[in-house]
């Protein structure tokens, strides 16, 4: 063979190997997301199925499972939650739902830029309106009505933990579709008096069943307070400090809110308090909980706590209301909690 001859058969064969190594990493690379696509050996069983918002018995959640169904609007039996999980088509950040209305927040990353969303839903989790969002997911509830739906985002910063953010909470009427972009149109009385500030920012809504009563936080001067709001007033009220996240019991007497422990630290401990004596009684959970609790029961809360060695990912877990008993996994790799 000539020298030529001898350049050429090794340059051709070190195409050939640099094809075949080239085609390997790809392979590799399917193989590997195809897997991560897959439901953990051991994980709960997750199957494509109809989902109506209302369903007596069930409990809908966001999915968490690894697998094709992650962050899916998923449900199971309320008296067997870690069963199998019947997932829809829908996937949120956030959701939330009563009475057969549903709202479900979105973040899609697109190829130029983040796309955040509301989405109205009816019963059978089809979208009936879509809002745009001027920041990122963070709180959704519907009134048990369901007549009005309330979402939070985070405009600047990325968590309550931050050192700088900013918030922006809106409240829909599903009856007018009339919408309110911002609480902070609506007038403030702090310690019995008006109050004005640049730096107001409220979050976490919860409404009452008379479809005018709602509770919230407001945060000013580095402080945070529980206020009580009037949807026909457009007025709020301060009722008590270091209250985040509340959520209002069923029976409408009590609220579960997470309260900061440290100043300045990024550590809350959840809390019930009776609105009538404004008595708090720390709950038996001892972990930070950085989430806006639901109530399963005029007895028990649930809440999401980030999982084990999982970046991004939570289980829900659920206490007793009194302060007594003790924490217990309720669903794993899930959050947003929505009790029918």
């Amino acid at each position: 063979m000539t020298p030529l001859g001898r350049r050429l058969l090794i340059l051709f064969t070190a195409v050939l190997l640099l094809a075949g190594l080239g085609t390997g990493v790809v392979l590799h690379a399917a193989a590997r997301a195809d897997r991560a696509d897959q439901p953990q050996s051991g994980g709960p069983a997750v199957s494509t199925g109809k989902l109506t918002l209302g369903q007596k018995g069930r409990l809908a959640f966001v999915n968490g499972a690894a697998g094709p169904h992650r962050t899916a609007v998923a449900s199971v039996p309320s008296t067997d939650p870690r069963g199998g999980r019947t997932a829809s088509d829908l996937k949120c950040a956030r959701f939330y739902a009563a009475t057969g209305t549903g709202v479900c927040l979105q973040s899609v990353t697109g190829v130029l830029k983040q796309s955040n969303r509301a989405l109205l839903l009816d019963r059978n989790l089809r979208t009936l309106r879509t809002f745009p969002l001027a920041g990122t997911p963070s709180r959704a509830r519907v009134s048990p009505s369901g007549r009005f739906v309330a979402w939070t985002v985070f405009v600047s910063g990325e968590s309550y933990s931050s050192a700088f953010f900013s918030t922006r909470t809106s409240i829909l009427d599903t009856r007018t579709m009339r919408l309110t972009p911002s609480l902070e149109s609506f007038s403030v009385v702090l310690d019995g008096k008006p109050y004005h500030a640049s730096d107001i920012n409220f979050w976490g809504v919860t409404f009452a069943k008379d479809d005018d009563t709602f509770y919230a936080t407001l945060n000013t001067a580095n402080r945070t307070y529980l206020i009580r709001g009037s949807l026909s007033r457009h007025t709020v009220t301060t009722l008590i400090q270091n209250v985040e996240c509340p959520s209002l019991s069923p029976d409408g007497t009590r609220v579960a809110f997470k309260k900061r422990v440290l100043s300045g630290a990024t550590l809350w401990h959840e809390y019930v308090l009776d609105l009538t004596t404004l008595h708090e009684t720390a709950l038996a959970e001892r972990h930070s909980v950085d989430d806006q609790a639901a109530w399963l029961d005029d007895h028990t809360v649930a809440y999401a706590l980030p999982a084990n060695g999982k970046v991004g990912s939570s289980d829900l877990w659920s206490v007793p209301a009194d302060g007594k008993g003790a924490p217990r996994l309720l669903i794993a790799g899930a959050s947003s909690p929505a009790p029918s």
